[in-house]
C-alpha cells in the first residue's frame, strides 16, 4: 500500500546513553491546524526540523527515542476510513513491511529480525476509528563481515527497538503517528508512551 510518504530513516547506530532515560516530566500539546492533527508529547522532547516527516520530536537524552507524524499525499490518496487498510491485523503487516523497507541496509552481514507484537482498533473520544500497531525489530551485524573464516565473523546485536504506530483517516488522507524507542527504555516509559499514542487525533481541515 502507499501507506505513508517514506520519510526520515531513523538512525541505525545504537547509542550508549539509554541509561539516561527520564521519567515523565509532563506533556505539551502540539496542534497542526493546517494539516489537521494534534498530539501530546513529553514536554522536554525537542523538535527537530528538516527530519523529513511532517513533525519530528526527539528525547534529548535518548536519541533513539522519538516520534514523528507522516501524512499521505492529498493529491494521490482518497481514504474514507482507516478500515480502507483492511482489518488491524492486515494494517499491521503493511506497517511492518514499510518499516523494514526503510531500514534496508546495503552493509554486508546485516540481519533484521522482526515481529508484530499487537494490533488493535479503538474509537476515540472524537468518535473516529484509529488503528494501533506495535512491532519489534532487532538488527544484528557481523563484527568482521569481510573475514574469510565463519568463526571470525561474530554476530552481535546492534539495536533492539519498539515501534508503535497510530493510524487515522481524515480529509481523505491517511495519518500515522510513529513512536520509536529502545526496548529497555520502553519498559521504563511505557505509560508515558501510551499516553502519547492515546492523545493522537486527526481533525477536519476547513478551507
Amino acid at each position: 500500500m502507499a501507506l505513508i510518504l517514506s520519510s526520515y530513516i531513523f538512525s541505525e547506530v545504537g547509542f550508549n546513553n539509554i541509561a539516561f532515560a527520564q521519567r515523565s516530566v509532563g506533556f505539551r500539546e502540539y496542534i497542526d491546524q493546517f494539516d489537521g492533527y494534534s498530539l501530546k508529547h513529553p514536554q522536554n522532547w525537542i523538535q527537530v526540523r528538516g527530519a523529513g516527516a511532517d513533525i519530528f520530536f526527539r528525547d534529548p537524552f535518548v536519541l533513539d527515542e522519538n516520534l514523528s507524524v507522516e501524512l499521505s499525499s492529498p493529491s494521490s490518496s482518497n481514504y474514507k476510513s482507516v478500515e480502507d487498510l483492511g482489518p488491524p491485523e492486515e494494517a499491521g503487516k503493511k506497517v511492518l513491511k514499510q518499516y523494514l523497507t526503510e531500514f534496508m541496509s546495503t552493509r554486508l552481514g546485516v540481519r533484521r529480525e522482526s515481529n508484530i507484537i499487537s494490533t488493535s482498533s479503538r474509537v476515540a473520544d472524537d468518535g473516529k476509528l484509529y488503528y494501533q500497531v506495535e512491532v519489534n525489530i532487532k538488527s544484528y551485524a557481523n563484527n568482521n563481515e569481510l573475514a574469510v573464516m565463519p568463526q571470525e565473523r561474530v554476530v552481535r546485536l546492534e539495536w533492539n527497538r519498539r515501534y508503535m504506530s497510530v493510524l487515522g483517516v481524515e480529509n481523505n488522507r491517511l495519518y500515522e503517528l510513529r513512536l520509536q524507542t529502545p526496548e529497555n527504555v520502553f519498559v521504563e516509559e511505557e505509560n508515558d508512551l501510551r499516553q502519547v499514542m492515546d492523545s493522537f487525533r486527526v481533525n477536519k481541515v476547513t478551507v
